[in-house]
């Protein structure tokens, strides 16, 4: 199954919006009350109490990396871990090696990932597959699957169409025109498609800054199909 059609607008997209897109994602956050820090901090501070309980985390894969956002929080969180960044976009490796200059491994993804078969234990995707054409999904799943070991752990964390201020962030965010949200319980059943063990969703993001006072409660919430986000996780 050939990528190259699919994946080409997508390269042409990112390229285009690389320089411009931490300020554009800032403003279009500015509801939340919080900077795009915090969001790609909570999200890797998560995957981190998910992947306590493992029992190897040597290498990690950023699915659709961008910018580089989620850099100094692998670096903080994950910080014996050998951490691989990969995108369609040239443009965005550029732009997140110069802002977070380190040791890290940047991939360029095209038709497929260049990464050896079960060669990662977690791979970790932030708001990528609302970008990705539904149809291709199922591919890039069972790639994802590909390049785990055994024992190993998917991370997906999505904006939930649930929610009314994610809609309403989406659909006005020049960022992404030509995204299409998943909802949870269809991203779970992909996943498991496509030969995930265990895929199961847990909502994120419940109480912006001016309730930040309640977010001790978040946990307690997961449930409830009403945050701001969700994680789906899978196992291999």
């Amino acid at each position: 199954m050939r990528q190259a059609d699919p994946v080409k607008p997508m390269i042409a997209e990112f390229d285009a919006m690389a320089d411009d897109y931490y300020a554009q994602h800032k403003t279009n956050i500015a509801i939340s009350g919080e900077a795009p820090e915090y969001f790609s901090e909570y999200k890797v501070a998560d995957l981190a109490q998910l992947a306590a309980k493992m029992t190897q985390c040597r290498d990690v894969f950023d699915f659709g990396s961008g910018i580089g956002n989620s850099l100094p929080w692998f670096r903080k969180y994950f910080a014996a871990a050998r951490i691989t960044c990969g995108d369609v976009s040239a443009r965005s490796h550029e732009v997140a090696r110069s802002r977070f200059p380190g040791s890290e491994s940047f991939v360029t993804v095209g038709e497929a990932i260049p990464l050896d078969s079960a060669s990662q234990d977690i791979v970790f995707s932030a708001c990528v597959f609302h970008h990705i054409p539904h149809a291709q999904h199922d591919f890039w799943l069972k790639e994802l699957l590909r390049i785990v070991r055994p024992g190993g752990l998917l991370a997906i964390y999505e904006h939930n169409p649930l929610n009314p201020l994610t809609q309403r962030a989406v659909n006005t965010c020049p960022l992404d025109v030509n995204a299409r949200l998943i909802p949870g319980y269809a991203m779970r059943k992909r996943a498991a498609a496509a030969g995930w063990s265990g895929a199961r969703i847990d909502y994120r993001l419940f109480f912006p800054a001016a309730l930040k006072g309640l977010r001790p409660l978040e946990p307690s919430l997961a449930w409830l199909p009403l945050g701001a986000q969700y994680r789906m996780a899978a196992w291999r």
